[in-house]
């Protein structure tokens, strides 16, 4: 895409600006660093723009707090003192980690994961946000928590201009033949094949 430009123009009857307005699913996968960073990166270019922004974080405790989570939610209050930018929610949807379930049954993380998905359901039937982050999403739908049928469904039928993000690793290939834009990301080297663990700032 030279400059921003797309090599082919289909013939779908659109105008430009009719196609360039379309309503994105994007999903950030694989096993490299920068699948959630990327996306909240997204919704602070969002936020820019004066879009609605809703963050729903899935499997993360409800105790970890990640930089980028007090970063929008002070944008979401220099919105609501200002009028700057747009407003921003941010939701945690289950507990505990992608990688280590320890707190609460698996009964327990599912119900979690399935309410979860039922409100952000709710949300988009309301077209209650510009941009959806659905961070690690693709874990509840990988472990069957969520129906994948009925988010495929949902997806390609919400109603007027809302886009939505998807992160989490090993994303069901149904989900990327749906989606508009997908990244995977790749791993080549990372601290912690040295041993190493997360750092401030970096990690969180």
């Amino acid at each position: 895409m030279p400059q921003g430009q797309p090599l082919e123009v289909p013939a779908d009857g659109l105008t430009t600006r009719q196609r360039r307005n379309r309503p994105l699913l994007m999903v950030h996968t694989g096993d490299g660093k920068g699948k959630s960073t990327a996306a909240f990166g997204l919704a602070m270019r969002g936020w820019n723009q004066g879009w609605n922004i809703g963050v729903f974080q899935f499997v993360k405790s409800a105790k970890w707090r990640v930089g980028e989570q007090s970063v929008l939610e002070r944008l979401g209050r220099l919105h609501a003192e200002t009028g700057e930018g747009g407003p921003v929610e941010w939701h945690k949807m289950g507990s505990g980690w992608s990688w280590s379930r320890t707190r609460g049954t698996e009964a327990d993380h599912a119900a979690d994961a399935a309410e979860g998905w039922a409100e952000i359901k709710r949300r988009l039937a309301a077209q209650a946000h510009d941009l959806y982050v659905l961070d690690e999403f693709t874990y509840p739908l990988d472990w069957g928590w969520v129906d994948l049928d009925d988010v495929l469904a949902t997806l390609a039928d919400r109603p007027g201009r809302q886009h939505v993000v998807v992160t989490g690793r090993r994303a069901h290939p149904r989900l990327l033949e749906a989606a508009d834009l997908v990244t995977e990301m790749t791993k080549v080297r990372h601290p912690m094949d040295a041993g190493q663990k997360g750092q401030r700032g970096i990690e969180w």
